[in-house]
């Protein structure tokens, strides 16, 4: 009974030591992920995340990045993590982006995200977030209203990963020259929106 009870031990400490490389979550399902259903899961999210936006913004799949994550604390190696990007083409302009953080930072929160900082910038606003999943998801505006969401998984099984059909924004692409550049009636005027409400009704 004893060898048992330590197999058991054993195997939870090797699974849960680094982000969601296994163990289970607060429902006791189990929370196996490689780096593979990492992606794919982080481009469910970057995606979710512009279908809340309302009038919607035109955006590009930014370049994927896909490390080794060592956890040092726990001595964990072997484990992978994505990284995941959105360029959005679509003006923002500095009238209008307090109202577009507004956007994000209530979806996230309905979502069940942790917000765990806010840069309450006038022309470069950035909102950081946390998925109850554990991922760490940021929107951040730049020069000319350029608003850019990334998103980093925790540790996962080291995988294989397949890229999206849709190649990405990168320096090089045609896209990429005087970014962003898509006018949008809504999100790039110069005046104040009317109302408390960012969704153009």
């Amino acid at each position: 009974m004893k060898h048992r009870i330590l197999a058991v031990a054993l195997a939870v400490f090797t699974l849960s030591g680094c982000g969601l490389v296994g163990g289970a979550d607060s429902e006791g399902k189990d929370r196996k992920m490689n780096m593979q259903q990492a992606g794919e899961q982080a481009e469910e999210l970057l995606d979710g995340t512009l279908a809340a936006v309302s009038p919607a913004v035109k955006a590009l799949r930014g370049p994927s990045n896909d490390p080794i994550c060592t956890d040092f604390k726990n001595d964990a190696t072997g484990t992978g993590q994505v990284s995941r990007s959105r360029y959005v083409m679509t003006i923002v302009s500095a009238e209008r982006r307090g109202n577009f953080m507004g956007v994000i930072e209530r979806h996230w929160k309905n979502e069940g995200y942790e917000i765990t900082a806010v840069r309450p910038h006038k022309e470069k606003p950035a909102i950081f977030a946390r998925t109850p999943e554990g991922f760490e998801i940021t929107v951040k505006i730049g020069r000319e209203g350029q608003v850019i969401f990334n998103i980093s998984s925790p540790c996962v099984t080291e995988s294989e990963v397949t890229e999206p059909s849709t190649p990405p924004l990168t320096p090089g692409s045609p896209e990429a020259k005087g970014l962003p550049y898509i006018e949008s009636p809504f999100w790039s005027a110069n005046t104040p929106v009317p109302s408390p409400s960012a969704n153009g009704g």
